[in-house]
């Protein structure tokens, strides 16, 4: 996981606690029933409907922070890894060396006991057997 993707997850999560938060905070739609008949609202901090516009545009703002940072997510998540995210596929990919292909020496190391090189024995392919030549028929 790359630093992006790590600070987007944070951000989608504190998003997410301040939804709970402010939703837990605002007043249920039985609520204002009980404010019309004089039940103490206007003493409130924002006023008699202040507060409801302040919690409902703030809640608005960070319902569409969220979609934004879900979307993110979802990009982020869908992008092919660059790098092995363990060990263990590290060790994998070092495992699977590339083959080289199989020589013979040139020459192989001179005969101490003697001051030749002794040439390695090559098999020279098989010649074809002669075939007879075809004969002709008889004329007739």
């Amino acid at each position: 996981m790359n630093w992006l993707h790590s600070a987007v997850v944070i951000f989608h999560l504190l998003i997410a606690a301040a939804i709970v938060a402010l939703v837990l905070l605002q007043r249920g739609k039985g609520a204002d029933a009980g404010a019309g008949f004089g039940a103490g609202a206007s003493g409130t901090v924002f006023g008699a409907r202040g507060s409801a516009s302040f919690l409902s545009r703030t809640t608005a703002t960070l319902a569409a922070l969220f979609i934004v940072t879900s979307l993110t997510l979802a990009y982020l998540g869908g992008r092919a890894p660059d790098a092995p995210k363990s060990v263990i596929d590290r060790v994998n990919l070092q495992d699977k060396a590339p083959e080289l292909p199989a020589t013979t020496p040139a020459t192989p190391p001179a005969n101490p006991a003697s001051n030749q090189v002794v040439e390695p024995a090559v098999e020279k392919p098989a010649e074809p057997a002669p075939q007879p030549a075809p004969s002709e028929p008889p004329k007739q």
